[in-house]
C-alpha cells in the first residue's frame, strides 16, 4: 500500500475541527448513570491451565443493561499486590480468545484484565469470543456491527460496548490485587478506539496506550478510505440516501476525537502511514486533541498490523516511565 494520506509534516499539525453535539457531556453522563443502577457482580474463576508462571481467572461481570460479559483476568502466580493494571479490549471481530494468549503483562509484573467485545468474535479464528449481544439492531442495517443502530444514538451499538468498557474499569479497580490508583487502559484498532473512549469518560485512569485506532474521525475516514469495517457506514449510506445526517448525529457521540478531547492521562499512540484501515489523518487528529500529555511512535512502512512487536517494546518502556 503506497502513502496515500497527508505528509508526515501535516498530519502533525491536522487537528480538525469537531464534531461535538451539545449534549454530548449530558449523553454520557445518563448512559453511565444508568448503568450504575446495576451492580458489576463480577465473579473470577480460577481456570485451570498448567502454566507455572501466571495465574488464570475466567471472569465476568454485568455490564450495560446488567447483561453479563466476559473475559480474563491473569496475574503473576503468588502476587501478593497492589498490582498496576492493564486493561486490554480488542480489535473488530475478535473475542477473548483463549486463556493462555495472555501472559506478556503478567510476566512483565502487572495484573491484566481483557475484557470480551459484546456480539463479536465469530469471524476471527484465533479470537474466539463469549459474550452475546442480546439487542435487535433498531433498524435495517448493513452487515457487520458499525451499523447496528446507527439512526439513534441512543439505540446505536457502541453505546453498549463504550458502556461495558468503562465498567471493566470498576472491576479492575475494585480487585484486592489491583491498585485502583494504576489502571492502564490499552487496545489495538476497535480496542484502541474503545481505550480512548474510557480514557475520555474516566479521571480515573493512569494511562492509555492507543495503536492505530478504529472508530474516530468518522467523517475523514469514510470519505478516504475504501476498506471495511468503515465502508460497511458507506454500505449503508448508499442505500439509504436520506439518513446521512442522522448517521453522522449518532457517530459524532461516539467519535474517538471528542473523547480525546477529554482525556488527562498520559497516552502512548501509535500509527501506521500506510494503513488504509484507520487512516493515519484519523489517528492524528485524536492525537492532536488529546487533552493530557502524550507521545506517538510513527511506523512509515506499515499497514494496519501497525507498530507490532516493536511497539510493545514502546509501550513497556513508556509504563516503566510512569
Amino acid at each position: 500500500m503506497p502513502l496515500f494520506d497527508l505528509p508526515i509534516e501535516k498530519l502533525r499539525e491536522y487537528r480538525p475541527e469537531r464534531d461535538e453535539p451539545a449534549d454530548f457531556a449530558e449523553f454520557w453522563s445518563a448512559t453511565l448513570a444508568e448503568a450504575a443502577q446495576h451492580d458489576t457482580a463480577a465473579e473470577f474463576t480460577p481456570y485451570d491451565l498448567p502454566l507455572a508462571l501466571v495465574e488464570i481467572f475466567d471472569f465476568s461481570f454485568a455490564g450495560w443493561g446488567g447483561d453479563r460479559i466476559s473475559g480474563w483476568f491473569v496475574v503473576p502466580r503468588g502476587a501478593h499486590g497492589p498490582l498496576p493494571c492493564v486493561v486490554q479490549y480488542i480489535g473488530y471481530g475478535g473475542g477473548r480468545g483463549f486463556a493462555h494468549d495472555h501472559t506478556f503483562w503478567p510476566s512483565a509484573g502487572y495484573a491484566y484484565l481483557i475484557m470480551d467485545t459484546r456480539g463479536q468474535g465469530g469471524s476471527n479464528y484465533d479470537r474466539p469470543g463469549a459474550t452475546a449481544d442480546p439487542y435487535g439492531t433498531g433498524n435495517s442495517h448493513a452487515p457487520g456491527m458499525m451499523t447496528r443502530g446507527i439512526l439513534d444514538p441512543r439505540e446505536y451499538y457502541y453505546r453498549r460496548v463504550y458502556t461495558d468498557a468503562v465498567r471493566a474499569v470498576d472491576v479492575a479497580r475494585a480487585h484486592p490485587l489491583v491498585d485502583p490508583d494504576r489502571i492502564i487502559v490499552t487496545g489495538v484498532s476497535q480496542g484502541g478506539g474503545i481505550a480512548q473512549a474510557v480514557a475520555g469518560l474516566r479521571s480515573d485512569v493512569r494511562a492509555a496506550m492507543v495503536d492505530v485506532p478504529y472508530l474516530t474521525h468518522f467523517r475523514r475516514a469514510v470519505e478516504i478510505t475504501g476498506r471495511d469495517p468503515y465502508q460497511e457506514i458507506v454500505r449503508f449510506l448508499a442505500t439509504n440516501r436520506d439518513s446521512e445526517e442522522r448517521v453522522f448525529r449518532t457517530l459524532s457521540y461516539f467519535d474517538g476525537v471528542n473523547f480525546a478531547a477529554r482525556a488527562q492521562a498520559a497516552a502512548l499512540y501509535s500509527v501506521a502511514l500506510m494503513d488504509d484501515i484507520c487512516p493515519p489523518s484519523t489517528v492524528f487528529a485524536a492525537y492532536n486533541h488529546w487533552a493530557g500529555d502524550k507521545e506517538i511512535a510513527v511506523y512509515p512502512w506499515n499497514n494496519h498490523e501497525g507498530g507490532g512487536g516493536f511497539q510493545r517494546l514502546e509501550q513497556v518502556r513508556f509504563l516503566a516511565k510512569l
